[in-house]
């Protein structure tokens, strides 16, 4: 042991490490080296500062209760939303256009009989029909659009986008200009060119969800998807125009990651807020087109109710029966507003460079 003492002393450029000069870590030492926290992935991390916004909170709750109003009230409410309320089996016509929690004669008549008859939660409308229940199968047609709206510019959008900020050079000139085609070609008009070409190939698609739903919607599910998504394919290119000239992006370039990788997990996650910004107010945004399409006639096909074509019936009896269209325009309002209170969220959340 000397002698090694010794050979280290004479050598002053060795690497060697002499050990009598360390002493072993007390248990108290070791506990203060634990790591305090428990490890977290991205999501999660992203998910607890989510869960600390009292405003994303709020919105994620109304959203959830709207959701299972549209899914429960159905199978609660005896009433169809085509259909004329009827009194001991027998149609009741003369349940036009009652008040909130009101009843007709017959109604009252049956009632007296000790016969019970489920509430008209928002009264009816001009035809006998409960209100409530067109008013939930209209929310639940407007959040069908919404959603699917959403989809179709997130995934399209996003993969366009993408692709041609990081191929840059002729790729990305040939795409973009694609993409200001697009945008020159008018939605209304090929929303009704396509409601008269489609309502000749479908004639014979009786009794199918198609025909329910109508032509025209389908026309503007094909519309969304043929025309919506260059918004966000023009936000997610410029983001990732700025982002692939990074020193990380590079550093990855340099050690072989394939392109799909660095997009994946290099450049993608640092748009997350134009992403999520762009999606979360995509859904608001298709309602409003939807509810605006269905205002003019051009939404659902009757007697299939949306919240659009609920506020355009609606407006006829404005003055004398106002809440028929304080209920369609409320339900707008919370939808809307929640979305857009959970976008602003999410973008807080995980945005990486707002997580300092």
């Amino acid at each position: 042991m000397q002698n090694e003492n010794a050979a280290l002393k004479k050598n002053l450029l060795s690497s060697q490490i002499d050990l009598s000069k360390f002493e072993l870590a007390t248990e108290a030492e070791k506990k203060q080296q634990d790591v305090m926290s428990e490890s977290t992935t991205f999501f999660k991390d992203g998910m607890k500062k989510l869960m600390k916004n009292p405003l994303a909170v709020g919105s994620i709750i109304v959203i959830i209760l709207v959701c299972l109003l549209i899914v429960i009230a159905p199978m609660v409410v005896p009433y169809q939303y085509s259909e004329i309320i009827k009194v001991n089996g027998s149609r009741d016509r003369g349940a036009k256009n009652l008040a909130p929690f009101e009843y007709s004669e017959k109604e009252m008549e049956y009632i007296a009989q000790g016969g019970e008859v489920f509430p008209h939660i928002m009264g009816t409308d001009a035809m006998s029909r409960d209100y409530f229940i067109r008013v939930v199968y209209g929310t639940r047609v407007s959040l069908l659009v919404g959603l699917f709206a959403s989809a179709i510019v997130l995934v399209i959008g996003m993969l366009y986008g993408s692709i041609s900020g990081y191929a840059g050079g002729r790729t990305d000139l040939i795409m973009m200009r694609i993409v200001d085609i697009i945008y020159s070609l008018p939605d209304m008009l090929i929303i009704i060119l396509l409601s008269v070409v489609l309502d000749q190939l479908l004639a014979d698609s009786t009794g199918t969800i198609i025909a329910k739903l109508g032509t025209n919607m389908v026309s503007i599910f094909i519309v969304f998807g043929l025309l919506y998504w260059v918004g966000m394919a023009r936000l997610v290119r410029g983001q990732i125009l700025s982002i692939k000239e990074n020193e990380y992006v590079l550093a990855a370039k340099s050690i072989g990651a394939k392109p799909g990788r660095i997009l994946k997990k290099h450049i993608l996650p640092n748009c997350l807020s134009v992403i999520i910004i762009s999606t979360a107010l995509q859904i608001p945004s298709a309602i409003f087109t939807e509810s605006f399409l269905s205002f003019v006639g051009l939404g659902v096909q009757a007697p299939m109710p949306s919240l659009g074509s609920l506020a355009n019936a609606a407006r006829e009896g404005l003055q004398s029966y106002p809440y028929k269209l304080i209920f369609p325009a409320t339900m707008i309002c919370l939808i809307v507003l929640s979305f857009n209170l959970l976008g602003d969220g999410l973008r807080d959340a995980f945005d990486p460079k707002l997580r300092r």
